[in-house]
């Protein structure tokens, strides 16, 4: 497909009046403040609850219809910062039907609904832009990169710290504090929601990673084939195990070809995961609710891109520049690259497995004999001075093996009269070169 846009001015109409369409009509209206971009209609879900933000009446209306937006056929383009992948997807779809051009920050509806929004953009009249810079890590340009940064080169692999308010958890933990009292934190400084389970889990960065495993590589990957383990297992002894390994813990989404008889020319193996990462690392370094995505690729060989993955005008910022690039005519295809690519579930790294036990002899014989049994090499054993011989936590790393190993592995050290409680374990971030 090619797609030829010349300049033309955007009459706006956003869905969602919140903290990011607060910000996305800030810019707008006070720094843009260009004729190529103004937002007409805003749709809010009540239109008696008070606002963050200042609406010119002269220039903007309120609505609490949605129709009264996706009907008007004086404006061209759609903002969607309402989030959900119920209402907010007959919102994008119906837009691109009427050949509006679609700004969406919605990561959940795009990986959850990929192929129905490809499908909608291809039969949409006049051949409206569907842009979504804001849906991948806030304010970092990854989207725009990833469509048109890398043309000439050959992605081997895409990893992201892409949840600010786990990175944010997860460096609490590592100075000391405990799950329950950093989420605590996060839901009281406004990071977590009442319910954290998108974010602790790792379904957040699930969805960002399809995003980006689509971008890099071509494929769309379905959510429910990615392996997904999140933070809510981590504990303080990981952090010591991890600080004696040079290394800190962060969540990561990963996506990579695997090799099979050459160079990364195996399946691709996509997944999220607590890491442990040397902290001479790119992502190692990540503190507070920041966000970064380092990608590898054939003619570049790292490249890393940071920056904070949430807030009201870092999102806004990207939201803008979307609508910017459209009203430019320079915002290209939405999803450049399809490929067909075999899809592994059984990624494999080498491993760090903690295992809780009442001390005793012949305990390394016996972990060595699940090891065996189950495949698995084992590299190095660690532990730490023992103050209670009843609650004792120790760790193997292992050499690079297929996680099915490593879940078998676990499985039959849960069948262990010793081990108190299910071993648990996370992938090791190779160290850079």
């Amino acid at each position: 497909l090619f797609f030829i846009h010349t300049v033309m001015a955007l009459r706006i109409g956003m869905i969602g009046g919140g903290t990011v369409g607060g910000g996305v009509y800030d810019l707008l209206t006070r720094r843009v403040s260009s004729p190529l971009a103004s937002i007409k209609k805003i749709c809010v879900r009540d239109l008696t609850k008070p606002r963050s933000f200042t609406v010119d009446p002269q220039a903007c209306a309120l609505t609490d219809q949605i129709d009264d937006v996706l009907n008007d056929d004086t404006l061209n383009c759609v903002i969607e910062v309402m989030g959900g992948t119920g209402i907010a997807k007959d919102v994008v779809l119906r837009a691109l039907g009427k050949g509006k051009h679609v700004v969406t920050a919605n990561k959940a509806l795009i990986a959850e609904h990929l192929p129905e929004i490809q499908s909608a953009i291809l039969a949409a009249p006049g051949g409206p832009s569907f842009a979504y810079e804001a849906a991948v890590c806030g304010a970092i340009p990854i989207i725009n990169t990833l469509q048109t940064c890398y043309e000439g080169d050959v992605v081997t692999s895409v990893m992201g710290i892409c949840n600010g308010t786990t990175n944010f958890m997860l460096c609490k933990m590592e100075g000391g504090a405990d799950y329950g009292e950093v989420l605590k934190e996060a839901q009281d400084l406004g990071f977590a929601e009442a319910d954290p389970t998108a974010d602790v889990e790792g379904h957040d960065v699930r969805a960002k990673i399809s995003i980006l495993a689509k971008l890099a590589y071509g494929v769309t990957v379905p959510i429910s084939a990615i392996p997904t383990k999140g933070i809510s297992s981590v504990t303080s002894v990981d952090f010591e195990y991890a600080k004696s390994m040079g290394c800190t813990i962060k969540l990561i989404g990963t996506a990579a070809r695997t090799s099979k008889h050459g160079e990364h020319d195996g399946p691709l193996s996509v997944y999220v995961a607590p890491k442990m990462v040397p902290v001479a690392h790119v992502m190692g370094g990540i503190g507070g609710a920041g966000n970064a995505v380092a990608v590898t690729s054939e003619n570049m060989g790292m490249a890393a891109y940071t920056g904070p993955g949430a807030g009201r005008y870092p999102t806004a910022n990207s939201v803008v520049a979307d609508v910017m690039r459209i009203a430019r005519g320079n915002q290209g295809e939405a999803f450049p690259k399809s490929a067909e690519l075999e899809l592994s579930t059984d990624y494999e790294s080498a491993f760090y497995i903690r295992i809780s036990i009442s001390d005793g002899l012949g305990i390394i014989k016996s972990v060595g004999a699940c090891a065996e049994k189950s495949g698995v090499s084992i590299s190095q054993i660690l532990q730490n001075t023992i103050s209670d011989r009843e609650a004792v936590d120790f760790c193997v790393t292992t050499e690079v093996a297929l996680l099915s190993q490593v879940k078998m592995m676990c499985e039959e050290l849960k069948g262990l009269s010793f081990v108190k409680k299910e071993p648990s374990y996370m992938p090791i971030q190779e160290k850079p070169e």
